[in-house]
């Protein structure tokens, strides 16, 4: 019997989310990331059905398709069923493979695996407050055992997803903040256990570099959006977006005095990916546009501003205990990405198209959850 060609169109990465697939495919071609490194290579990524693991996955696999560079991709997930609502039909492609278990006790891995991203973690601010103690214990005891299992495979790099966080609370004066500040920190208030878990994991993936010479270098991200986030994903960002196309006032639960600056998701993925590549060992970087530096409040306005169409405005309505809803204090903390800048990095989105990008994909997220 003959064997005829396979003329079957190829899966793309986000075939559901045309917003996405197109800040992908102008990921793998905007030239930032040299994807060639990536060639023959395997990847084992934890966090993997997460906003940022699962677009860096998105991310190599798209170079597979469109550059022909042939990386294999390991997923560690905790949950199958949710990583097939994530993946879909990626996971019939072949370069991707899901490896069931959690950071809590690696499995066995036979491969060879050539570069580690590891970005397992709590993420949201309640269960900071609510399981504090589990908070630590992912983060420290999580991150040993991959950084275990970076030295026996003798990897080529190891890249530890922190977060901006680990600055604590600013001074007034503090400025720009650099990778060499360190701000104030209770270690008294569980709200401190998400911070505090990630200064301990950056200093033992230092740790781990000069004793036993793992290849790790370190991103500590600012808030991160865009397309792909989940259409019912509590945080800020969403939140507003979510109103905006509910057509329902914006409901702040503080004064939205806490400034900050921010990333767009395909400018941080192409950061961690140089970062990965070509950050120097035992070194962190911050990740941030710089000029997205703006206050809750002016964010919550400049949505409905963005949004006209949606009618809505800006309220308050402050709670008797805002610490139940375990938000940080208040404060101004804007970061420096001249260290990441040198790499040859540079923001490509800035914060209103973020916003309208944001918009486009929760709206179809949430139009594809309805047909389903």
């Amino acid at each position: 019997m003959e064997n005829k060609p396979n003329t079957a169109a190829p899966i793309l990465e986000s075939p559901q989310d045309a917003v996405l697939q197109e800040d992908l495919e102008q990921l793998i071609q905007g030239g930032t990331v040299p994807f060639e490194r990536f060639q023959d290579k395997t990847v084992f990524v934890t966090g993997a059905t997460g906003l940022l693991g699962s677009q860096v996955i998105k991310a190599l696999l798209c170079s597979n398709r469109v550059l022909g560079t042939n990386t294999r991709v390991l997923a560690l997930v905790r949950s199958q069923q949710k990583a097939e609502r994530v993946f879909g039909g990626l996971l019939a492609r072949g370069d991707l493979e899901l490896v069931l278990g959690d950071v809590s006790k690696v499995p066995e891995c036979g491969r060879q695996v050539d570069y580690v991203i590891h970005g397992a973690s709590a993420t949201s601010s309640k269960y900071f407050v609510s399981n504090p103690v589990e908070t630590i214990l992912t983060a420290v005891n999580g991150t040993a055992n991959m950084l275990a299992f970076a030295k026996e495979k003798q990897v080529q790099g190891f890249l530890y997803l922190s977060s901006l966080e680990v600055y604590g609370t600013p001074s007034e004066d503090a400025g720009l903040i650099g990778e060499s500040y360190s701000g104030y920190l209770d270690p008294l208030k569980v709200r401190s256990s998400y911070s505090e878990g990630k200064r301990m994991v950056e200093c033992l993936c230092a740790s781990y570099t000069a004793e036993y010479h793992v290849p790790v270098k370190i991103a500590r991200l600012s808030q991160t959006f865009g397309a792909g986030v989940a259409y019912d994903d509590g945080r800020v960002f969403a939140e507003f977006v979510r109103c905006a196309l509910e057509k329902k006032d914006i409901v702040l639960h503080t004064k939205g005095e806490t400034v900050r600056s921010y990333c767009y998701t395909k400018d941080a993925v192409a950061a961690m990916l140089l970062i990965l590549l070509n950050g120097e060992p035992g070194t962190a970087y911050n990740v941030t546009n710089m000029d997205t530096k703006i206050s809750i409040a002016d964010m919550a306005q400049l949505v409905c501003d963005t949004f006209p169409q949606a009618g809505i405005r800006v309220t308050f309505d402050m709670p008797d205990n805002v610490a139940a809803f375990g938000y940080n204090p208040e404060m101004v903390i804007a970061l420096d990405s001249g260290r990441l800048q040198a790499l040859g990095w540079k923001p490509a989105t800035g914060l209103k198209e973020m916003f309208t990008r944001l918009a486009a994909s929760m709206e179809i997220s949430s139009t594809a959850e309805w047909r389903q």
